[in-house]
């Protein structure tokens, strides 16, 4: 079920998500509904918090990115063939994750994100990133990751930490951004997929 994402300015998006057990009412549907729902918008991840569940959850599929790699700007680092196999199939699920180490040096790329639609900021992150995480069987995982996969990771491991790209720009941009960010959060914005625009 294509369930609808949450919008810029609802409190659940500022809230540490809680860690979940493997009884968590209906997680394998919520799972679903929530990979459903990040290919109808066409994203590349999505949280939990993003369809209202303040808990430790998001799901990831990079292989549009696998795709897109001949049109990204040229300051931005191109992938090596080695890095585009790897999205073509990186599909992953996320539940109580932990980064435990970032490093190299911070890069910018240019993010969007489902919940504030129509905006795009570069944002600079960690190069690699070391996550511990549980899969959909609760089998625990400590993995590292580098690239644009990192990117992603720590791009939706914000989400359950109760921070948004938008936490990562500066206060100047942040003052200019001040005007779209308010007619998101009162829905005053058209996008191709479903929203939940906070309740005044």
């Amino acid at each position: 079920m294509i369930l609808p994402i949450v919008a810029y300015g609802d409190p659940v998006l500022k809230k540490v998500g809680a860690e979940i057990k493997a009884d968590y009412p209906n997680l394998t549907q919520l799972i679903a509904d929530m990979k459903e729902t990040m290919y109808h918008a066409k994203g590349v991840g999505l949280a939990a918090p993003q369809v209202g569940h303040s808990i430790r959850l998001f799901v990831v599929d990079a292989s549009p990115f696998a795709e897109d790699d001949d049109e990204e700007e040229d300051e931005e680092p191109k992938m090596t063939k080695k890095e585009i196999q790897f999205l073509k199939s990186f599909r992953r699920v996320f539940i109580n994750a932990s980064i435990t180490d970032e490093w190299g040096e911070e890069w910018k790329f240019n993010e969007g994100c489902l919940s504030i639609p129509k905006i795009r900021e570069d944002v600079y992150r960690f190069p690699e990133i070391e996550i511990t995480y549980q899969d959909e069987q609760f089998k625990k995982h400590t993995e590292t990751f580098s690239g644009v996969a990192a990117r992603i990771i720590q791009h939706e491991y914000d989400h359950i930490e109760g921070k948004l790209f938008t936490d990562h720009i500066s206060q100047l941009r942040k003052r200019l951004l001040k005007g779209k960010l308010l007619d998101i959060s009162k829905g005053k914005v058209k996008t191709d997929y479903k929203m939940r625009f906070p309740v005044k």
